[in-house]
């Protein structure tokens, strides 16, 4: 069959699918683009000619990243999207979005193009020449953040290329950002191809189940700990072993703390659920941590957000990582399980038999924090300005499990992982891997695409929403119901604070006119980030009050069109606002200062981080 390379890769995709406990699904549903000549007459064309790929039209290269993202989260993994650019800046606003997915262990293929494989012409528009190698192009920046990296500089290589991107892209282990580079030249030049390529192919998606050994050895650990906690992470939602660790909580009567991936996978008021482990977690499961003697992670990567920068455990406390990879599952010099979540909850289960602990010691606390975050969300004034924890406590009474949150950066995902209580497995959607500004908004348009129907928010900050609006223009495009919610609180919240910690003094983080002295002290930017989602294509709704916040929001979640809710935020007492940090993070302070703020947050830091361990 005559194809050029495009035309051939196109097609290709077309036929592949991955199958997991029966269901087959189409691996690469869609494909996202912004052409330019080092893309638009080889894949480009292949788009026009091959009907069964459908198109989505992006504005960023990296936006377009996250919101394949996006998909393939909501997918659990096992459907995908690609998405073409051209060669120089297109490729290299990809890399952001690359490491957002591997980090996350999420499967995105990136089809770049590349300079001439044939160099007719030396150099070509946008190529980088590097002196000491002929062969590397600006597409060299995607190795480090690919699972998977090829460049593609004649036909016939595509074959192997292809196959082991979509076999990369397909495994729970392996996936994330597969990058095949498409040189101009080469994506146009035409060739004879076995029929065979072009085959139906199903991508088994595996669950491994654990090995004996290390079966028998984590049940003893269970069964002689004396205050196990679980933690569960995103890869029981991608394993779809929700039910499997509501069976093993529910029979060993064991605590279940989540991670920024792993909320939900309990809804807030099961009764096992003890809420966000880590800085950004609740007291109750902080406090469980501290006091316990093994920590059970699942489908956890054991991140110092989770870990509060190893000084949340006791020195003699023991780990147990149920894990899918051999290296996530020896972190913490873990007895590792390394398994498929939902096969080694079973097998853990089984094994187990009647073993049980009782939750009489722990279940107390949990109510206290609830009504903790009842204050939070608790409105006295309802003609005043709201902060942003009413903000979310007004959206608490609106949604139903069918709600999709999306967020990534900023204060939202402390706020959101203490306060927020999720209702169904798939209602948080908080990116904190790579804690991208920018991700929401694409993201939301990723998740409308793999879940019509449900309404889908994207939270986002003045901050956030300055770094990558422009796919809004895609929703309005799609006619996609995005519901985006802009928190004005004029500059970097959640880093003003860190820096005020820090002995920074905020320095550079509020949005305000320069001053006399130099400083960013003056009055507020008169930037009216409405007006610009407005001229994006957005309904845009002004609500002023917390009375006018629970209109807009309502009406938003009703909107059948693209619906912007723009709230400026007041900000919130000790009281009334979010709890503090309940566990600590490592942001190292200046050793030495003339500051007073910067010695005394240095000695603040030498308190906290002597608490430090290594589990060894």
């Amino acid at each position: 069959m005559r194809l050029t390379v495009a035309q051939a890769l196109v097609r290709f995709l077309a036929a592949q699918h991955t199958e997991r406990d029966g269901v087959r699904r189409r691996l690469i549903t869609a494909t996202w683009g912004i052409f330019g000549h080092g893309n638009v007459a080889g894949i480009g064309q292949a788009l026009v000619e091959e009907e069964g790929m459908p198109f989505h039209q992006g504005r960023n290269e990296q936006a377009m990243v996250h919101a394949a993202v996006g998909y393939a989260r909501q997918s659990n993994r096992l459907s995908a999207h690609a998405v073409t650019t051209s060669i120089g800046p297109g490729a290299t606003n990809l890399v952001t979005g690359a490491a957002l997915a591997t980090i996350n262990h999420l499967p995105v293929l990136l089809l770049p193009g590349d300079t001439f494989a044939g160099r007719p012409a030396d150099p070509v528009l946008q190529q980088l020449q590097v002196p000491y190698a002929g062969d590397v192009s600006v597409n060299d920046c995607l190795r480090p953040v690919s699972k998977y990296f090829d460049r593609v500089t004649r036909p016939d290589a595509l074959i192997p290329a292809a196959l082991a991107a979509v076999r990369v892209l397909a495994d729970p282990v392996e996936t994330g950002a597969v990058t095949l580079a498409l040189p101009q030249d080469v994506q146009a030049e035409a060739y004879d191809w076995p029929e065979e390529f072009f085959a139906e192919r199903t991508w088994p998606v595996r669950r491994p189940r654990p090995d004996t050994d290390e079966l028998d050895a984590a049940v003893h650990a269970v069964r002689t700990a004396k205050r196990p906690l679980i933690i569960a992470g995103g890869g029981v939602r991608y394993s779809g072993a929700e039910d499997a660790l509501r069976a093993f909580a529910e029979r060993t009567g064991l605590p279940v703390a989540t991670t920024q991936a792993g909320k939900g996978v309990l809804p807030y008021d099961h009764p096992c659920e003890v809420g966000g482990i880590g800085h950004t977690g609740t007291d109750t499961a902080n406090t469980l941590a501290r006091t316990g003697d093994l920590i059970i992670g699942v489908g956890t990567r054991h991140t110092d957000f989770t870990t509060a920068s190893g000084t949340l455990f006791r020195p003699d406390t023991r780990f147990l990582n149920l894990n899918i990879t051999g290296f996530d599952a020896h972190k913490q010099a873990a007895l590792p399980l390394v398994a498929d979540a939902r096969e080694g909850l079973t097998a853990l289960t089984e094994a187990l038999g009647a073993h049980r602990r009782t939750r009489a010691d722990w279940f107390p606390s949990k109510a206290a924090w609830q009504e903790r975050t009842d204050a939070a969300y608790a409105v006295p004034d309802e003609d005043a300005r709201p902060t942003q924890t009413q903000v979310l406590g007004v959206l608490d009474t609106l949604v139903d499990p069918s709600d999709i949150l999306i967020n990534a950066a900023g204060s939202l995902p402390g706020d959101l992982h203490k306060l927020w209580r999720t209702r169904s497995r798939d209602q948080y959607h908080v990116e904190y891997g790579y804690s991208c500004m920018g991700y929401e908004i694409p993201a939301a348009i990723g998740v409308l695409l793999a879940a019509p129907g449900r309404p889908v928010w994207a939270l986002v900050g003045d901050g956030t929403y300055l770094m990558n609006p422009t796919e809004i223009v895609t929703a309005v495009q799609e006619r996609l119901p995005l519901k985006l919610v802009i928190l004005q609180n004029h500059g970097y919240a959640s880093i003003g604070g860190l820096s005020e910690a820090v002995g920074a003094e905020r320095y550079g983080t509020d949005y305000r006119h320069r001053a006399a002295d130099g400083s960013f002290t003056g009055p507020p930017l008169p930037v009216d980030l409405g007006a610009n989602a407005a001229s994006l294509g957005l309904r845009v709704l002004r609500p002023r009050t917390v009375r006018d916040l629970r209109e807009a929001l309502a009406d938003a979640r009703a909107a059948t069109d693209p619906t912007c809710v723009y709230v400026e935020t007041e900000t919130a007492d000790s009281v009334s606002g979010p709890p503090p940090a309940q566990a600590w993070w490592d942001v190292p302070v200046a050793e030495t200062s003339t500051r007073p703020s910067a010695v005394k947050a240095r000695e603040e830091y030498d308190r906290h981080v002597t608490a430090r361990r290594r589990h060894l």
